[in-house]
């Protein structure tokens, strides 16, 4: 029997309903008989702590379908969109093993989503003028690129493709294939239910965001729906274990105190410019939650999702490193959360196909950065989550269902 093998690119924030179809339809629409996830860990690409743990989450994916987990190294996972989608494509692509990249999207139409993505990698010089009229009008990057496409396509249409969020993630997707000259191909699914920031629970697919925001008002119960059964259950546990779920307001007096110590050193955080660190350091003293410090700093320039992304960088110390050097590497290595059966036999053809590191057990010496912050992210993770050790890298193996 051919074996087709399909890559997708998560967060499961937690594994909810509309996480199960699109699995579904990625192993219906590509034909494949194995599925391999590169999920984040710890912290989210909107700069968010995981609700549950980076091994529970990894567990709960393998019960619902996926063979093989890798996880996505965290200087990735709590980047910009391009540095997210770019470090974990190029992680699919170093196994030399992964067919098709199966994603979801508002669009659901991949050629448009391609189009788009050729124009901005080669960049012809009716783009580039139009680019740089609009950034001359003093227009924040992301504007002015969404203003310049609309011009060179001379299509309105483009304007409602490139206003939906997993859009431009799919198209940060297709650029990185396309810039790694890689042979995976790209397919998209048309997004249902929830956009992702709702926060009210949907009668077809509930997002994430409406999930946790139930989680933490309610009890498990309440979205007993919204979830597949496996889910339902691990969650159930944990919460009668005394497990506590994790909110992005957790991280606010880590944040607080370390500004209020090192306010200065904020300014190392490469995305911050334009005096952004004195306005968020005259800000922390009457703010008294994140939501608070947000609102406060937030700018036309500075988008909510941006600056939560530069206080959770800021809180995991990443201030220390270079981290455009490091999100424009491909990912050094393949970190196993969890497989199954199938898994374990895709774990054997990466190994003859691929020079890619596997990591099974994390080395104790000669670390690179990459694997230096996946470790400060659970030590970061540990103060949030008192079920988690500070070590729990070192101490924990890949789960196999």
């Amino acid at each position: 029997m051919i074996t087709i093998i399909t890559g997708i690119i998560t967060e499961y924030n937690p594994f909810h309903n509309g996480h199960k179809y699109h699995l579904e339809q990625a192993k219906k629409d590509t034909s494949a008989n194995s599925i391999v996830c590169v999920m984040s860990g710890n912290f989210m690409q909107r700069g968010i702590p995981a609700l549950i743990d980076k091994w529970k989450r990894a567990e709960i994916a393998v019960k619902n379908g996926v063979d093989l987990v890798l996880e996505l190294p965290l200087v990735y996972s709590v980047s910009s969109a391009e540095h997210f989608a770019f470090g974990s494509v190029s992680l699919l692509n170093r196994l030399n093993i992964i067919d098709n990249l199966y994603f979801g999207s508002e669009s659901g139409n991949v050629n448009i989503l391609k189009d788009i993505s050729e124009i901005l990698i080669k960049e012809p010089d009716e783009y580039r003028l139009s680019l740089k009229n609009n950034l001359y009008k003093g227009l924040p990057f992301h504007i002015s690129r969404s203003n310049a496409l609309i011009e060179y396509f001379k299509n309105d249409n483009i304007k409602d493709v490139l206003s939906n969020s997993n859009n431009i993630l799919g198209i940060e997707y297709i650029k990185s294939l396309m810039k790694l000259k890689s042979n995976i191909t790209p397919a998209t699914l048309k997004r249902e239910g929830g956009t992702y920031n709702s926060t009210q629970l949907n009668s077809n697919f509930s997002s994430a965001t409406s999930i946790r925001k139930h989680l933490r008002n309610s009890s498990v119960d309440m979205i007993k729906n919204e979830v597949p059964m496996e889910t339902y259950k691990i969650l159930k546990d944990l919460s009668f274990s005394g497990y506590p779920f994790i909110f992005e307001e957790d991280i606010f007096k880590y944040i607080k105190y370390k500004l209020l110590l090192d306010g200065n050193s904020l300014s190392k955080i490469p995305d911050v410019s334009e005096g952004l660190d004195n306005r968020i350091l005259s800000s922390i003293l009457k703010c008294n939650s994140l939501n608070e410090l947000i609102l406060e700093s937030k700018s036309k320039r500075y988008t909510y999702t941006r600056l939560n992304r530069i206080l959770t960088q800021y809180f995991l110390n990443l201030e220390k490193y270079d981290l455009f050097k490091l999100t424009k590497s491909p990912a050094p290595y393949a970190r196993v959360l969890a497989f199954n059966s199938n898994g374990k036999s895709i774990l054997k053809k990466i190994k003859y196909n691929s020079d890619i590191e596997i990591i099974t057990k994390m080395p104790k010496k000669n670390l690179n950065e990459h694997l230096e912050i996946d470790i400060l992210g659970t030590k970061a993770y540990s103060l949030l989550n008192n079920k988690i050790n500070p070590m729990d890298d070192y101490l924990k193996s890949p789960i196999i269902i």
